[in-house]
């Protein structure tokens, strides 16, 4: 079985893996640039920036040696969260049936990760918060830039503290825009709670962010350059956009359109050189380096109990890091058939092209030896 045959393979550009380390290289170059303002974040953001320099190396040696390994990690830490938001993909793609993965595996393998090659690590879950040892393992690896996904809720006073003793990790607040749609989907409360974690945040002077879930029915109130204006002025200087993505057929209405996917790459495109800002689309398009960057091109995931997926929208597997080491993971047969296609996953309507291409995907898999995976639903 191949990807959809209405999906038209694109040519691959020539020299992907450096336009994809440049790019790598220019984020943390305006990382650097966003806190010229800001003395406390200087010694913290260039050391990233001198560290992703050593990162590409450390991706080049091993793509020499037959080994792809990504500049962007997403590692959930946890299935446990203290929201029940409507629509969660995590929820109900990654259900909890095993225990998380303990401290010192998680310290394991970030930090073989970290010598591999990984620049960036992207937190998720479940609330990572919920973890009380989740800043004792940051802690370790102050070269790595860590991104934390997280509702705010639990983002008091006491961690934000805490954080300032952690300039490398980057709150990235969950909102949808407005109160009311942020209460409608996340609970009631957690608009204000969310702007109570932000007004810390900028009185402890940390560098954060916010991260939006874009649906047909949010779509132009987040990209409003009034709401924009608002969150800057409030110290945010992330913007991640996640392009919502249905967990099934009957929330596949919300999803946003092709010509709606046009117009919030070029708004974000706009926003950046408007303001001192970071403008960041997920999945985003992924065309200028050949197709999918899922499956190791540029980012992997790991779930919270250990297995090695291609994107958090893609819950299919074929190794897990319970044990065993990363790099032998990155091997994965299953990574390089996606890899094999990459150019076929091109991203239309609905997100994630993988989880678009989930029965293709699924019958990647070899279901007798890999039976811990979920089939297609």
């Amino acid at each position: 079985m191949q990807p959809s045959t209405e999906i038209q393979k694109q040519p691959m550009k020539e020299n992907w893996r450096t336009l994809l380390d440049k790019g790598v290289f220019h984020f943390f170059k305006d990382i650097v640039k966003i806190s010229l303002f800001h003395p406390s974040w200087w010694r913290a953001t260039f050391f990233l920036l001198i560290s992703q320099i050593q990162s590409a190396r450390k991706r080049l040696a091993s793509q020499k040696k037959g080994i792809m390994v990504p500049p962007f990690m997403i590692l959930s830490v946890t299935d446990k969260c203290n929201l029940k938001c409507a629509g969660c993909y995590a929820k109900a793609l990654h259900p909890a049936k095993k225990e998380s993965l303990k401290t010192e595996r998680l310290v394991e393998l970030l930090s073989e990760a970290h010598k591999l090659g990984v620049s960036s690590v992207l937190l998720a879950g479940g609330e990572p918060l919920t973890r009380p040892d989740l800043l004792s393992m940051t802690r370790k690896f102050p070269s790595l830039g860590f991104a934390l996904f997280t509702n705010g809720t639990l983002l008091d006073e006491e961690k934000v503290r805490e954080l300032r003793h952690h300039r490398h990790v980057v709150p990235i607040i969950s909102l949808e825009g407005h109160k009311t749609a942020t209460d409608a989907r996340r609970g009631s409360g957690v608009y204000d709670a969310c702007k109570s974690a932000i007004a810390l945040c900028k009185k402890n002077s940390l560098l954060f962010g916010c991260s939006v879930t874009v649906d047909r029915e949010n779509f132009s109130e987040t990209i409003n350059s009034t709401w924009i204006s608002a969150m800057y002025s409030e110290g945010c200087r992330f913007f991640v956009f996640v392009e919502y993505v249905p967990v099934d057929n009957s929330a596949s209405a919300k999803a946003i359109t092709i010509e709606q996917r046009t117009r919030l790459a070029t708004t974000a495109a706009a926003l950046h050189r408007q303001y001192n800002a970071l403008f960041i689309v997920f999945p985003g398009d992924e065309a200028e380096y050949g197709g999918c960057l899922a499956a190791g091109r540029g980012f992997i995931h790991i779930n919270a109990s250990g297995d090695l997926e291609p994107c958090p929208f893609a819950p299919f597997s074929d190794r897990s890091l319970a044990q065993g080491s990363l790099e032998n993971a990155l091997r994965s047969p299953l990574f390089e058939k996606i890899r094999n296609g990459h150019a076929s996953l091109r991203e239309t309507e609905g997100g994630c092209a993988l989880w678009r291409e989930r029965e293709w995907v699924a019958s990647l898999v070899d279901a007798e030896k890999s039976p811990l995976h979920p089939s297609c639903p």
